[in-house]
């Protein structure tokens, strides 16, 4: 059996969900998206990256709050699933199935992206005002909580105000993913300052499980957050970053964003999975070996 026979449920644009009754297979592929197109080449280990520091912040948090993890070992997979055993191990976890919350909830701890886009403009970021005087890379007073829309695959997020949140799910709802959110973050941002990481900003999505609001999807992974190397951390320049900034960099700089993304060079692909490798472990603290080969040499 290979895995062109895993048929799954839906996907996004990395994940891949199977529908296991009471529970759910998320699959982290290889694929990488970028301004919300997925593009035509695959990274190594990425899958692996992901839901392997998924799972070390879940874990860190369950007493902060709930999250919808079950188990990434294959042998409590659904039994029609062990025969992928090879390609689910390191890249897959059984998880809760929750009532999806419509709202992608990101925390900006520092000025950067989108949000530097608009303060330049009018000294806001998703509406909220910020201090004059602000730069690339600057630190904000307190991190902040931007909400925006789920685009599907294809299309593009939207930035939206709180207010608008209310709208969507209510105004006890999006004050407790506000709390929730800034919680996380900050937790997480002090943590990681201590392995000498600046979490510049994340993006956290939320369910519902037993009437409880809990954390679900990714946990400040490379593809939701912008993580920077603490040493050399300078404000007023773009900062070197562990994430996929390396391939928005290449994009932006060899595409014009029309039709179909262009094939990333070997050196673009070899250098995005070495950064993802290395958050992993600089994250953990422990050396990224994939589960595959310590299974095998276990």
């Amino acid at each position: 059996m290979t895995t062109a026979d895993l048929r799954p449920d839906s996907h996004g644009k990395v994940r891949d969900i199977y529908d296991c009754g009471d529970a759910l297979l998320m699959v982290a592929s290889d694929r990488i998206s970028a301004y919300d197109f997925v593009l035509p080449d695959e990274i190594p280990h990425k899958g692996e990256v992901l839901t392997r520091i998924s799972a070390f912040w879940f874990d860190r948090f369950a007493d902060l709050i709930p999250n919808h993890m079950i188990s990434m070992d294959p042998a409590d997979f659904p039994e029609r699933y062990r025969a992928y055993e090879d390609y689910l191990l390191g890249r897959s976890m059984l998880v809760k199935k929750a009532e999806t919350l419509p709202i992608e909830c990101i925390v900006r701890g520092y000025l950067t992206g989108s949000g530097k886009k608009t303060y330049d403009q009018d000294g806001t970021v998703c509406g909220i005002k910020l201090p004059d005087g602000l730069t690339e890379a600057s630190k904000l007073p307190e991190p902040i909580f931007t909400p925006s829309t789920k685009a599907e695959i294809g299309e593009h997020d939207e930035n939206i105000s709180f207010e608008r949140c209310c709208e969507i799910v209510g105004d006890e709802m999006t004050t407790k993913l506000k709390d929730a959110s800034l919680a996380i973050y900050k937790a997480a941002a002090e943590y990681a300052a201590t392995r000498g990481i600046i979490i510049a900003d994340t993006k956290f999505e939320f369910g519902i499980i037993d009437g409880e609001l809990t954390l679900i999807d990714e946990c400040l992974t490379p593809d939701s957050s912008r993580f920077w190397p603490a040493k050399g951390y300078e404000e007023g320049k773009v900062q070197p970053s562990y994430d996929k900034q390396f391939v928005r960099d290449w994009l932006r700089a060899n595409w014009d964003m029309t039709g179909e993304p262009p094939h990333l060079p070997e050196d673009v692909v070899r250098g995005t999975s070495e950064r993802y490798q290395e958050a992993f472990q600089i994250i953990t603290g422990d050396t990224f070996v994939p589960m595959k080969e310590s299974h095998v040499s276990a």
